[in-house]
């Protein structure tokens, strides 16, 4: 089997090398291994969804005591 970079992958996918390693370390890609310090992502791996936001849009809540306009 193949195994990409993070590098590599976040070309693939189009998201940022950061993204990525959250989503290894998470363990939301299969199949994902380390070696010494650095991620093995296989080559047929499918970019997860997105699952940060549930609701499909970002709303950001006041916190208390924040004035709102």
């Amino acid at each position: 089997m193949k195994y990409l970079s993070i590098k590599q992958t976040a070309q693939r996918w189009g998201i940022s090398e950061r993204r990525i390693q959250v989503l290894c370390k998470e363990g939301r890609i299969p199949g994902v291994i380390t070696i010494g310090r650095t991620w093995g992502i296989p080559g047929d791996a499918v970019k997860p969804a997105d699952a940060r936001i549930k609701s499909g849009r970002y709303t950001k809540k006041p916190s208390p005591g924040e004035n709102s306009p």
